[in-house]
């Protein structure tokens, strides 16, 4: 479902009753589409996240760790410096349309009191997120600067008059009383969107399967019973399955299109359970874009190389051939003539079978019979290289493919630390610093942690970097270290000595979910002590060798392993 403006009322509903008022303690940019506003109410923290993406636009409070650039952006700076230390004072929402105004009243550097607006226009690829002022309605700034090349309608750039998306002529769905006059029997979703405001298609599909076949006198029942929890402020908030098996999400049951599948405590809980994989998998490939063209392009070229090389190696196999020839030729040398391009003669290595051989003309019978000699020798000595060759190729492909995995199991946080391998491995040119300042060196990236049913520990490095640090630095000799069986994923660490069989069972889940097998079944998890893990010389970032290893056979369920991350309450 997209966030349309009947979950729109629900969720201004939720964030007037959760952070008005609240102070404005912390005003970050952590994306290039997305704003977080820490706010202090109710005695605790709210991440607020105002997103303008094209595809994920939305509001909400977040519980989703988020990374903060180094440097901020201008838009950042100006809401800094008019927003910090304000306080939110209202949210409304305009109609029933996809637009939020958040109330602001804060001080100006005369020390006076100014009241501002936060407008988050949810409209698709035309989202955006501007800074207005209440008195006048000057824009200060906006997330996306539009041009009048692009917007003939309204100006969306700083010190312009803020004005409102065109006004369609459409009803308003939550009205007191909504006026259903027109409609007919042969009521259809698209009919439904184009007579009313904030319909989502999934909200109208749900609406038309209650009224159709319905007397019409029963409509405004229907109608008005079927919003009831958002008018209410009493949501349900859900994800469900369509019959075409898409998972959604709505603020209440839509019993009647979809199948129920859970339930969260609120709708931003809801969006962050929905969103947490496809938002930062989008934010990770936008972040990681030079990273995964330089891998890929360097992967591609590895692996054209190993075809060539493959097919070479196949050429080889010819070797023994020139040998026979070059022997049956020095053999029967009396009876070839110089001048002649070809001669058969009897193979007495395959029962004196006859062998066609080919000759140069311009070669005298002993120079022939050599130069077959040669090229078995030539492809003899090819052998050797080419296998070398070949293996280096395998590994450089299985640790590019390994890369590529860990970018896509990132977090956006992890980013860094594969960027640095990278530079180390020699994949990226190091930027050079002028003068004499040294290079910032980005410090390395912890462990995620997670807590097995008993209380134990559980160490997970994300990328390569992390997995030496962890399993040749940190964890003890008598630990016991995971890893998906030939497969790219991350070190596992089971911070004891005795672990249970459920403990490592559970530590084998995760290591199936931080691997390219996340979507797999019956995963094959192989679990060793960790003074048997040894790391070879010269070998790459998080290349070890092991034996004496016990293989399990785990599938990963993404919400048994995020629940690890919270230590139980009974140990």
């Amino acid at each position: 479902m997209s966030f349309d403006g009947i979950f729109t009322r629900g969720m201004v509903n939720e964030l007037n009753r959760t952070i008005v008022p609240g102070k404005i303690t912390k005003i970050q940019q952590p994306y290039d589409n997305e704003i977080v506003l820490t706010i202090r109410a109710n005695r605790k923290n709210h991440p607020l996240l105002l997103s303008a993406h094209p595809t994920y636009a939305r509001i909400q409070v977040t519980d989703i760790p988020y990374v903060n650039p180094d440097v901020p952006t201008k838009f950042a700076m100006t809401l800094r410096k008019y927003l910090d230390g304000g306080v939110v004072t209202g949210i409304s929402q305009v109609e029933s349309d996809r637009q939020v105004h958040i109330h602001f009243r804060s001080r100006n550097e005369l020390g006076d009191t100014q009241e501002l607006l936060l407008i988050v226009e949810l409209m698709g690829r035309h989202s955006n997120i501007m800074l207005v002022e209440k008195d006048g309605g000057k824009i200060l700034d906006l997330i996306r600067h539009v041009s009048p090349e692009q917007n003939r309608y309204r100006l969306l750039m700083p010190g312009a008059t803020y004005v409102a998306p065109p006004h369609e002529d459409r009803r308003d769905p939550l009205a007191a009383q909504a006026d259903l006059s027109g409609l007919t029997r042969d009521l259809d979703r698209k009919t439904l969107q184009s007579t009313f405001q904030g319909l989502g298609a999934d909200t109208a599909s749900e609406l038309v399967a209650r009224l159709k076949d319905k007397p019409a006198d029963q409509w405004d029942f229907i109608w008005s019973n079927f919003f009831a929890p958002i008018t209410n402020d009493q949501p349900m908030p859900t994800i469900a399955e369509t019959d075409q098996g898409k998972t959604i999400f709505t603020p209440f049951a839509y019993s009647l299109t979809t199948k129920p599948v859970a339930q969260a405590a609120s709708l931003s809980a809801l969006l962050d359970d929905y969103y947490r994989d496809k938002a930062q998998r989008d934010r990770v490939h936008g972040m990681a874009s030079d990273l995964l063209r330089v891998v890929n392009n360097t992967l591609n070229k590895e692996k054209t190389k190993l075809g060539k090389q493959e097919k070479e190696l196949a050429a080889t196999e010819k070797a023994d051939t020139y040998r026979v020839k070059g022997e049956v030729l020095t053999t029967y040398l009396h009876e070839v003539k110089r001048g002649m391009t070809e001669i058969t003669l009897p193979n007495f290595y395959a029962d004196n079978a006859p062998l066609k051989i080919s000759l140069s003309n311009q070669l005298t019978p002993s120079r022939n019979a050599q130069k077959y000699f040669t090229r078995y020798q030539k492809l003899k000595n090819a052998v050797q290289f080419l296998n070398t060759q070949i293996k280096l190729a395998k590994e450089e492909i299985d640790y590019l493919e390994n890369i590529l995995s860990e970018i896509q199991l990132a977090d956006p946080g992890d980013l860094g630390d594969i960027k640095t391998e990278l530079t180390q491995q020699g994949y990226l040119r190091e930027k050079k610093v002028r003068g004499r300042k040294k290079a910032k060196r980005t410090p390395l990236g912890k462990p995620e942690k997670f807590y097995a049913s008993d209380g134990t520990q559980i160490l997970v490095g994300k990328n390569n970097l992390q997995n030496d640090q962890l399993t040749l630095y940190k964890a003890a000799k008598t630990d016991h270290w995971l890893h998906v069986k030939n497969i790219p994923g991350s070190h596992v660490i089971v911070r004891s000595a005795d672990p249970s069989d459920q403990t490592l069972t559970e530590a084998a889940e995760i290591a199936a979910y931080y691997s390219k097998a996340r979507g797999s079944a019956n995963v094959p998890v192989d679990t060793v002590e960790v003074k048997k893990i040894h790391k070879p010389n010269g070998a790459k970032p998080g290349f070890v060798i092991y034996e004496g290893q016990q293989t399990l056979y785990v599938t990963p369920k993404e919400s048994d392993v995020l629940a690890r991350r919270k230590k139980p309450e009974t140990v």
